[in-house]
Protein backbone atom coordinates (compact mmCIF):
# COMPACT_ATOMS: atom_id res chain seq x y z
CA UNK A 1 0.00 0.00 0.00
CA UNK A 2 1.29 3.09 -1.04
CA UNK A 3 2.72 5.32 2.16
CA UNK A 4 1.01 9.01 2.97
CA UNK A 5 2.48 11.74 2.30
CA UNK A 6 5.40 12.43 4.94
CA UNK A 7 4.33 15.96 6.86
CA UNK A 8 8.05 15.21 8.47
CA UNK A 9 9.75 15.74 5.25
CA UNK A 10 7.07 18.52 3.85
CA UNK A 11 8.06 20.95 6.95
CA UNK A 12 11.64 19.87 6.79
CA UNK A 13 12.04 21.17 3.14
CA UNK A 14 10.28 24.47 3.98
CA UNK A 15 12.23 25.07 6.76
CA UNK A 16 15.74 24.08 4.95
CA UNK A 17 14.88 26.25 2.31
CA UNK A 18 14.14 29.00 4.73
CA UNK A 19 17.19 28.91 6.49
CA UNK A 20 19.58 27.90 3.61
CA UNK A 21 17.95 29.55 1.01
CA UNK A 22 16.38 32.50 1.55
CA UNK A 23 18.68 34.98 3.64
CA UNK A 24 21.09 34.22 1.16
CA UNK A 25 20.37 36.92 -0.85
CA UNK A 26 20.91 39.30 1.95
CA UNK A 27 24.82 38.21 2.82
CA UNK A 28 26.03 40.90 0.33
CA UNK A 29 23.76 44.22 1.38
CA UNK A 30 24.85 42.74 5.00
CA UNK A 31 28.66 42.66 4.87
CA UNK A 32 28.05 45.98 2.59
CA UNK A 33 26.61 47.37 5.11
CA UNK A 34 29.77 46.23 7.71
CA UNK A 35 32.24 48.35 5.27
CA UNK A 36 33.22 45.17 3.43
CA UNK A 37 34.68 45.90 0.42
CA UNK A 38 33.39 44.37 -3.09
CA UNK A 39 36.78 42.74 -3.58
CA UNK A 40 36.00 41.31 0.03
CA UNK A 41 32.99 39.89 -0.10
CA UNK A 42 32.92 38.27 -3.81
CA UNK A 43 36.18 36.70 -2.26
CA UNK A 44 33.98 34.93 0.90
CA UNK A 45 31.33 34.12 -1.57
CA UNK A 46 33.86 32.09 -4.42
CA UNK A 47 35.36 30.50 -1.37
CA UNK A 48 31.99 29.14 -0.54
CA UNK A 49 31.68 28.03 -4.55
CA UNK A 50 34.76 26.17 -4.30
CA UNK A 51 33.92 24.23 -1.32
CA UNK A 52 30.78 23.46 -2.73
CA UNK A 53 32.01 21.91 -6.04
CA UNK A 54 34.41 20.29 -4.16
CA UNK A 55 32.47 18.63 -1.54
CA UNK A 56 29.71 17.11 -3.98
CA UNK A 57 30.92 13.92 -5.12
CA UNK A 58 32.44 13.25 -1.35
CA UNK A 59 29.30 14.13 0.28
CA UNK A 60 27.12 11.41 -1.86
CA UNK A 61 29.51 8.84 -1.34
CA UNK A 62 28.93 9.67 2.47
CA UNK A 63 25.66 9.69 2.20
CA UNK A 64 25.51 6.33 0.25
CA UNK A 65 27.81 4.38 2.65
CA UNK A 66 25.76 5.45 5.61
CA UNK A 67 22.83 3.33 4.19
CA UNK A 68 19.79 3.07 7.05
CA UNK A 69 22.22 5.76 9.23
CA UNK A 70 21.98 8.10 6.41
CA UNK A 71 19.11 10.52 8.84
CA UNK A 72 22.02 11.05 10.84
CA UNK A 73 23.21 13.14 8.14
CA UNK A 74 20.32 15.39 8.18
CA UNK A 75 20.80 15.78 12.04
CA UNK A 76 24.19 17.51 11.05
CA UNK A 77 23.72 19.48 7.96
CA UNK A 78 20.73 21.53 9.20
CA UNK A 79 22.76 22.05 12.45
CA UNK A 80 25.69 23.52 10.83
CA UNK A 81 23.46 25.36 8.21
CA UNK A 82 21.37 27.00 11.23
CA UNK A 83 24.00 27.67 13.52
CA UNK A 84 25.62 29.77 10.41
CA UNK A 85 23.64 33.16 10.48
CA UNK A 86 24.47 33.47 14.33
CA UNK A 87 28.10 33.50 13.16
CA UNK A 88 27.49 36.02 10.64
CA UNK A 89 25.39 38.56 12.79
CA UNK A 90 27.78 38.13 15.90
CA UNK A 91 31.19 38.14 14.54
CA UNK A 92 30.64 40.57 10.42
CA UNK A 93 34.80 39.64 10.15
CA UNK A 94 36.66 38.21 7.67
CA UNK A 95 38.03 34.95 9.31
CA UNK A 96 34.69 33.65 10.84
CA UNK A 97 32.77 34.76 7.86
CA UNK A 98 34.82 33.29 5.68
CA UNK A 99 35.19 29.68 7.26
CA UNK A 100 31.77 30.44 8.31
CA UNK A 101 30.24 30.40 4.74
CA UNK A 102 32.92 27.48 3.14
CA UNK A 103 31.20 24.92 6.16
CA UNK A 104 28.15 25.94 5.71
CA UNK A 105 28.46 25.56 1.39
CA UNK A 106 30.31 21.94 2.28
CA UNK A 107 26.73 21.43 5.15
CA UNK A 108 24.41 22.26 2.05
CA UNK A 109 26.33 19.36 -0.58
CA UNK A 110 25.34 17.10 2.47
CA UNK A 111 21.67 18.21 3.40
CA UNK A 112 20.58 17.40 -0.34
CA UNK A 113 21.42 14.17 -1.22
CA UNK A 114 20.43 13.11 2.67
CA UNK A 115 17.25 14.30 2.17
CA UNK A 116 16.99 12.60 -1.79
CA UNK A 117 17.78 9.53 0.22
CA UNK A 118 15.66 9.73 2.66
CA UNK A 119 13.00 10.29 0.67
CA UNK A 120 13.77 7.19 -1.37
CA UNK A 121 13.29 5.18 1.55
CA UNK A 122 9.99 7.14 3.05
CA UNK A 123 8.49 6.62 -0.73
CA UNK A 124 9.91 4.06 -2.32
CA UNK A 125 11.22 4.26 -6.25
CA UNK A 126 7.87 4.02 -7.71
CA UNK A 127 6.82 6.51 -5.37
CA UNK A 128 9.50 8.89 -5.81
CA UNK A 129 8.19 11.06 -8.26
CA UNK A 130 5.59 12.54 -6.04
CA UNK A 131 7.63 12.94 -3.36
CA UNK A 132 10.55 14.99 -4.98
CA UNK A 133 7.55 16.99 -6.44
CA UNK A 134 6.20 17.84 -3.05
CA UNK A 135 9.69 18.38 -1.96
CA UNK A 136 10.10 21.19 -4.72
CA UNK A 137 7.01 22.72 -3.79
CA UNK A 138 7.46 22.63 -0.12
CA UNK A 139 11.17 24.19 -0.82
CA UNK A 140 9.95 26.96 -3.24
CA UNK A 141 7.58 27.83 -0.47
CA UNK A 142 10.23 27.98 2.24
CA UNK A 143 11.98 30.24 0.21
CA UNK A 144 9.58 32.20 -1.19
CA UNK A 145 8.55 32.84 2.67
CA UNK A 146 11.33 33.18 4.29
CA UNK A 147 12.97 35.97 1.93
CA UNK A 148 9.62 37.81 2.40
CA UNK A 149 9.95 37.42 6.32
CA UNK A 150 13.52 38.67 6.39
CA UNK A 151 13.37 41.37 4.06
CA UNK A 152 10.39 42.87 6.10
CA UNK A 153 13.00 41.99 8.78
CA UNK A 154 15.67 44.20 7.72
CA UNK A 155 13.50 46.71 6.47
CA UNK A 156 12.04 47.79 10.02
CA UNK A 157 14.18 45.90 12.50
CA UNK A 158 17.75 45.66 10.85
CA UNK A 159 20.02 44.10 8.61
CA UNK A 160 21.01 41.41 12.05
CA UNK A 161 17.40 40.44 12.42
CA UNK A 162 18.37 38.83 8.94
CA UNK A 163 20.50 36.12 10.62
CA UNK A 164 18.50 36.15 14.02
CA UNK A 165 15.26 35.09 12.19
CA UNK A 166 17.01 32.31 9.82
CA UNK A 167 18.48 30.92 13.18
CA UNK A 168 15.27 30.65 14.83
CA UNK A 169 14.03 28.56 12.42
CA UNK A 170 16.73 26.21 13.24
CA UNK A 171 14.90 24.07 16.17
CA UNK A 172 11.72 23.96 14.11
CA UNK A 173 14.06 21.83 11.57
CA UNK A 174 15.22 19.68 14.04
CA UNK A 175 11.62 19.08 15.30
CA UNK A 176 10.72 18.48 11.80
CA UNK A 177 13.84 16.02 10.99
CA UNK A 178 12.40 14.16 14.00
CA UNK A 179 8.88 13.69 12.49
CA UNK A 180 9.82 12.00 9.43
CA UNK A 181 8.17 8.33 9.08
CA UNK A 182 9.56 5.49 9.32
CA UNK A 183 11.85 4.21 5.90
CA UNK A 184 8.82 2.06 4.26
CA UNK A 185 11.47 0.66 1.49
CA UNK A 186 14.94 -1.21 2.24
CA UNK A 187 16.77 0.19 -0.79
CA UNK A 188 20.22 -1.41 0.19
CA UNK A 189 18.64 -4.84 -0.28
CA UNK A 190 17.73 -4.11 -4.13
CA UNK A 191 21.26 -3.94 -4.71
CA UNK A 192 21.91 -7.16 -2.35
CA UNK A 193 19.23 -8.71 -4.31
CA UNK A 194 20.19 -8.31 -7.66
CA UNK A 195 24.54 -8.55 -7.48
CA UNK A 196 25.34 -8.03 -3.86
CA UNK A 197 27.14 -5.15 -5.06
CA UNK A 198 29.79 -3.82 -2.34
CA UNK A 199 29.44 -0.02 -1.42
CA UNK A 200 30.97 2.31 -3.79
CA UNK A 201 34.81 3.00 -3.36
CA UNK A 202 36.46 6.36 -4.52
CA UNK A 203 36.60 5.03 -8.02
CA UNK A 204 32.82 4.89 -8.23
CA UNK A 205 32.31 8.34 -9.83
CA UNK A 206 34.63 7.44 -12.54
CA UNK A 207 32.36 3.99 -13.37
CA UNK A 208 29.26 5.42 -13.35
CA UNK A 209 30.78 7.81 -15.94
CA UNK A 210 30.59 4.82 -18.31
CA UNK A 211 27.27 4.67 -19.01
CA UNK A 212 25.81 6.48 -21.44
CA UNK A 213 22.72 7.96 -19.90
CA UNK A 214 24.52 9.68 -16.89
CA UNK A 215 26.91 11.49 -19.33
CA UNK A 216 24.07 12.62 -21.80
CA UNK A 217 22.50 13.76 -18.91
CA UNK A 218 25.03 15.47 -17.22
CA UNK A 219 26.15 16.89 -20.24
CA UNK A 220 22.16 18.14 -21.05
CA UNK A 221 22.49 19.59 -17.13
CA UNK A 222 25.51 21.64 -18.06
CA UNK A 223 24.43 23.60 -20.59
CA UNK A 224 20.84 23.78 -19.12
CA UNK A 225 22.35 25.99 -16.31
CA UNK A 226 24.73 27.43 -18.67
CA UNK A 227 21.74 28.72 -20.75
CA UNK A 228 19.81 29.81 -17.86
CA UNK A 229 22.00 31.04 -15.12
CA UNK A 230 23.10 34.22 -16.25
CA UNK A 231 20.00 35.46 -17.82
CA UNK A 232 18.85 37.69 -14.62
CA UNK A 233 22.26 38.80 -14.04
CA UNK A 234 22.30 40.01 -17.62
CA UNK A 235 18.31 41.23 -17.03
CA UNK A 236 19.28 43.32 -14.02
CA UNK A 237 21.97 45.49 -15.62
CA UNK A 238 18.58 46.31 -18.65
CA UNK A 239 16.52 46.90 -15.90
CA UNK A 240 19.04 49.48 -13.82
CA UNK A 241 19.81 50.86 -16.77
CA UNK A 242 16.05 51.46 -18.62
CA UNK A 243 14.53 51.90 -15.39
CA UNK A 244 16.63 53.32 -12.72
CA UNK A 245 15.42 52.71 -9.12
CA UNK A 246 12.87 50.78 -9.39
CA UNK A 247 14.64 48.19 -10.96
CA UNK A 248 14.91 46.33 -7.65
CA UNK A 249 10.83 45.81 -7.81
CA UNK A 250 11.22 44.28 -11.45
CA UNK A 251 13.81 41.70 -10.32
CA UNK A 252 12.14 40.84 -7.43
CA UNK A 253 8.75 40.01 -9.24
CA UNK A 254 11.47 37.80 -11.41
CA UNK A 255 12.64 36.20 -8.29
CA UNK A 256 9.10 35.45 -6.89
CA UNK A 257 7.20 34.64 -10.25
CA UNK A 258 9.30 31.28 -10.51
CA UNK A 259 8.90 30.57 -7.20
CA UNK A 260 5.42 30.39 -7.35
CA UNK A 261 5.25 28.37 -10.85
CA UNK A 262 7.61 25.81 -8.88
CA UNK A 263 5.19 25.50 -5.47
CA UNK A 264 1.86 25.31 -8.21
CA UNK A 265 3.63 22.50 -10.55
CA UNK A 266 6.52 20.32 -9.19
CA UNK A 267 4.00 17.88 -7.76
CA UNK A 268 2.38 17.66 -11.08
CA UNK A 269 5.49 17.35 -12.83
CA UNK A 270 6.44 14.51 -10.68
CA UNK A 271 3.28 12.52 -11.28
CA UNK A 272 3.49 12.97 -15.18
CA UNK A 273 7.17 11.91 -15.09
CA UNK A 274 5.77 8.56 -13.23
CA UNK A 275 2.55 7.77 -15.75
CA UNK A 276 3.87 9.29 -18.92
CA UNK A 277 7.85 8.65 -18.92
CA UNK A 278 10.71 10.26 -17.79
CA UNK A 279 11.81 11.47 -21.37
CA UNK A 280 9.10 14.13 -22.29
CA UNK A 281 8.94 15.93 -19.31
CA UNK A 282 12.60 16.47 -19.74
CA UNK A 283 12.49 17.45 -23.32
CA UNK A 284 9.27 19.98 -22.84
CA UNK A 285 11.09 21.59 -19.64
CA UNK A 286 14.74 21.98 -20.95
CA UNK A 287 13.11 23.66 -24.28
CA UNK A 288 11.69 26.29 -22.28
CA UNK A 289 15.35 27.94 -21.31
CA UNK A 290 16.00 28.47 -24.81
CA UNK A 291 12.34 30.21 -24.99
CA UNK A 292 13.10 31.96 -21.86
CA UNK A 293 16.92 33.87 -22.93
CA UNK A 294 15.09 34.84 -26.51
CA UNK A 295 12.28 36.20 -24.83
CA UNK A 296 14.74 38.66 -22.67
CA UNK A 297 16.46 39.16 -26.43
CA UNK A 298 13.43 40.34 -27.56
CA UNK A 299 12.21 42.58 -25.50
CA UNK A 300 13.03 45.24 -22.43
CA UNK A 301 9.45 45.21 -21.48
CA UNK A 302 8.84 44.42 -17.72
CA UNK A 303 5.59 43.17 -17.85
CA UNK A 304 6.27 41.11 -20.52
CA UNK A 305 9.19 39.56 -18.96
CA UNK A 306 7.64 39.02 -15.75
CA UNK A 307 5.19 36.75 -17.96
CA UNK A 308 8.40 35.04 -19.36
CA UNK A 309 10.04 34.00 -16.00
CA UNK A 310 6.93 31.25 -15.64
CA UNK A 311 9.11 29.68 -18.47
CA UNK A 312 11.86 29.59 -15.44
CA UNK A 313 9.74 28.45 -13.05
CA UNK A 314 8.60 25.22 -15.29
CA UNK A 315 11.95 24.28 -16.23
CA UNK A 316 13.06 24.75 -12.49
CA UNK A 317 9.87 22.49 -11.84
CA UNK A 318 11.09 19.67 -13.95
CA UNK A 319 14.78 19.86 -13.08
CA UNK A 320 14.41 20.12 -9.33
CA UNK A 321 12.11 16.99 -9.77
CA UNK A 322 13.95 14.74 -12.29
CA UNK A 323 17.15 15.18 -11.53
CA UNK A 324 17.18 13.18 -8.59
CA UNK A 325 14.50 10.86 -10.19
CA UNK A 326 16.98 10.25 -13.44
CA UNK A 327 19.85 9.51 -10.87
CA UNK A 328 17.34 7.02 -9.48
CA UNK A 329 16.31 5.30 -11.99
CA UNK A 330 20.10 4.71 -13.28
CA UNK A 331 21.28 3.60 -10.70
CA UNK A 332 19.07 1.35 -9.60
CA UNK A 333 19.99 -2.12 -8.13
CA UNK A 334 22.60 -0.13 -6.98
CA UNK A 335 24.34 1.84 -3.89
CA UNK A 336 25.43 4.74 -5.91
CA UNK A 337 21.93 7.01 -5.88
CA UNK A 338 23.48 9.85 -4.21
CA UNK A 339 26.48 9.72 -5.96
CA UNK A 340 24.93 9.55 -9.16
CA UNK A 341 23.00 13.14 -7.68
CA UNK A 342 26.01 14.46 -6.67
CA UNK A 343 27.82 14.23 -10.19
CA UNK A 344 24.64 15.70 -11.41
CA UNK A 345 24.97 18.46 -9.25
CA UNK A 346 28.64 18.91 -10.32
CA UNK A 347 28.21 18.80 -14.13
CA UNK A 348 25.48 21.72 -12.69
CA UNK A 349 27.63 23.91 -11.01
CA UNK A 350 30.11 23.45 -13.82
CA UNK A 351 27.64 25.55 -16.39
CA UNK A 352 26.76 27.86 -13.60
CA UNK A 353 30.72 28.90 -13.43
CA UNK A 354 30.90 29.28 -17.07
CA UNK A 355 26.93 31.17 -17.74
CA UNK A 356 27.93 34.01 -15.76
CA UNK A 357 31.43 33.87 -17.04
CA UNK A 358 30.68 33.58 -20.73
CA UNK A 359 27.56 36.03 -20.32
CA UNK A 360 29.31 38.61 -18.91
CA UNK A 361 32.29 38.62 -21.95
CA UNK A 362 29.89 39.03 -24.55
CA UNK A 363 27.77 41.56 -23.10
CA UNK A 364 31.20 43.66 -22.88
CA UNK A 365 32.21 42.55 -26.41
CA UNK A 366 28.94 42.36 -28.52
CA UNK A 367 26.25 43.87 -25.99
CA UNK A 368 23.28 41.97 -23.65
CA UNK A 369 21.22 41.45 -26.86
CA UNK A 370 24.04 39.10 -28.24
CA UNK A 371 24.85 37.72 -24.86
CA UNK A 372 20.89 36.32 -24.29
CA UNK A 373 21.33 34.79 -27.92
CA UNK A 374 24.04 33.31 -27.00
CA UNK A 375 22.31 31.51 -23.72
CA UNK A 376 19.64 30.59 -26.12
CA UNK A 377 21.79 28.81 -28.12
CA UNK A 378 23.46 26.70 -25.16
CA UNK A 379 20.03 26.25 -23.70
CA UNK A 380 18.73 24.74 -27.43
CA UNK A 381 22.01 22.67 -27.30
CA UNK A 382 21.13 20.80 -23.98
CA UNK A 383 17.46 20.27 -25.50
CA UNK A 384 18.84 19.08 -28.54
CA UNK A 385 20.98 16.87 -26.41
CA UNK A 386 18.15 14.96 -24.94
CA UNK A 387 15.39 14.56 -27.43
CA UNK A 388 18.50 13.02 -29.40
CA UNK A 389 20.42 10.78 -26.88
CA UNK A 390 18.45 10.62 -23.91
CA UNK A 391 16.97 6.85 -23.75
CA UNK A 392 13.70 6.57 -21.60
CA UNK A 393 14.90 5.67 -17.83
CA UNK A 394 11.14 4.74 -15.87
CA UNK A 395 10.96 1.16 -15.50
CA UNK A 396 7.30 -0.31 -15.48
CA UNK A 397 5.85 -0.50 -12.28
CA UNK A 398 6.77 -3.56 -10.46
CA UNK A 399 9.78 -4.73 -12.68
CA UNK A 400 11.58 -4.68 -9.70
CA UNK A 401 10.43 -4.00 -6.59
CA UNK A 402 12.72 -2.93 -3.38
CA UNK A 403 12.39 -5.27 -0.61
CA UNK A 404 9.95 -3.81 1.76
CA UNK A 405 11.18 -3.52 5.49
CA UNK A 406 9.65 -5.88 8.21
CA UNK A 407 7.13 -3.70 9.99
CA UNK A 408 8.80 -4.24 13.47
CA UNK A 409 12.26 -3.09 12.30
CA UNK A 410 10.93 -0.40 10.41
CA UNK A 411 8.96 1.10 13.40
CA UNK A 412 11.69 3.20 14.64
CA UNK A 413 13.12 5.76 12.54
CA UNK A 414 17.53 6.10 12.56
Amino acid sequence: MKPMPDRGLDALNLLAAAIGTAYGAFIPVYLTGQSWTQTRIGLALTIATVVSTLCQVPAGMWVDAAGPKRRRALWFAIAIIGATPLVLATLPFPLPVMLALAIQAAAGTLLTPAIAAVSLAVAGREGLGERLGRNARYGSIGAGLGAAVMGVSSAWISQHAVFFVAAALLPLALVAIARIGPDHFDVAAEAEAIDGEPPPGWLGPFAMLRQPRVLVFAGSLFLFQLGSIAVLQLAAATMTARIGTHAGLVIAAFVIVPQAIVALAAPSIGAWAESHGRRRVLVAGFATVPLRALGFALTAQPVTLVIVQVLEGIGGAVLGVLMPLIAADVTRGTRRYTLCLAVFGLAGTGGTAVSTVLAGFVADRFGITAAFLVLAAAGLAGALLLAAAMPETRVAPGALAISPRRQNAAAKPE
